[in-house]
């Protein structure tokens, strides 16, 4: 390698730290929640794995507070399985019954919210665990996004968020990881989306950002064409593109979450691919960013 290359490729690197700089000095101190889902999870290739993972170390080590959700529906699915238990889906949601929940429960609790804490140890940032059932509080849900009734078995909606211990493990210097579990008025666990938990973890952190984190390049205005990316939502466009067939399944009740935790304080919500390497980094800390971001408009 010539001398002439090896200084023009100093100089393009110093060139993308640069341009991360003000972004750096400007989320210092802010609170960003992290949605951690999609096929990526399931990647047989640790370094996919990876690359999420320290993009979230990163994030910590500049000094943003990053809570993190999970989610695990492949896992539970796969668990389900084995204890021959059929997965059935009503508008993108789990049915959950009482046999269910202690599967669902114990995977998201012991095997994926590990998993998680285990890779993010790895990039060296300190992960601390959550069962969700200890820091969110729920009631049975029983009408869906747009309002209509719906019966789901043991799944909530979350009700309250106890901020008071996530900022605790925050000021300690830990990355919480949250599980999509919370703890009914009954005392027993529900299983809630793990969509609108980050939404509801966001709105109650008042976070500067939320992000979902999925296997999708954002929101498509002419699925699955890639080039079709929207960059920008605002609010006001939102009903329009559901009636259009845009927003759809799974995108709805992450949608219908952004939405709310626009209302209730957080800044901007942005939908990423988890599959492309160093996405989070690159929607954060680049000027034109990679995904989608809805904003109040």
């Amino acid at each position: 390698m010539s001398i002439e290359t090896n200084v023009a490729e100093v100089t393009a690197k110093a060139k993308v730290l640069l341009e991360a700089l003000p972004y750096i000095q400007d989320f210092r101190g802010s609170t960003f929640v992290v949605k951690y889902g999609g096929s990526f999870m399931d990647d047989p290739d640790p370094k996919v794995r990876a690359r999420v993972t320290f993009d979230i170390a990163f994030l910590s080590a500049v000094g943003i507070n990053v809570v993190v959700v999970h989610g695990g529906g492949k896992a539970i699915t796969k668990a389900m399985e084995g204890s021959g238990l059929k997965a059935n889906f009503v508008k993108g949601l789990r049915v959950t019954d009482e046999a269910t929940i202690a599967i669902v429960k114990k995977t998201l609790d012991e095997v994926v919210n590990k998993d998680v804490c285990d890779a993010l140890s790895l990039a060296k940032a300190k992960p601390k665990g959550l069962p969700g059932d200890t820091v969110l509080v729920c009631q049975k849900l029983e009408v869906d996004e747009e309002g209509a009734p719906i019966d789901l078995g043991y799944v909530g909606d979350v009700t309250e968020v106890k901020v008071k211990l996530i900022k605790k493990e925050i000021a300690d210097g830990f990355v919480p990881v949250i599980s999509p579990v919370a703890e009914g008025y009954d005392g027993k666990p529900y299983n809630v989306n793990a969509d609108l938990v980050a939404g509801r973890v966001a709105s109650a952190l008042r976070a500067r950002r939320l992000f979902y984190m999925s296997d999708v390049p954002g929101l498509l205005s002419a699925p699955p064409d890639p080039a079709s990316l929207i960059s920008t939502l605002k609010i006001s466009q939102v009903e329009d593109l559901k009636k259009a067939g845009v927003i759809d399944k799974g995108m709805r009740p992450k949608v219908a979450s952004a939405v709310r935790a626009l209302q209730e304080g957080v800044q901007r919500v942005h939908f990423i691919d988890g599959r492309l390497a160093h996405s989070l980094l690159l929607e954060i800390f680049t000027d034109k960013g990679i995904g989608t971001e809805i904003v109040h408009g």
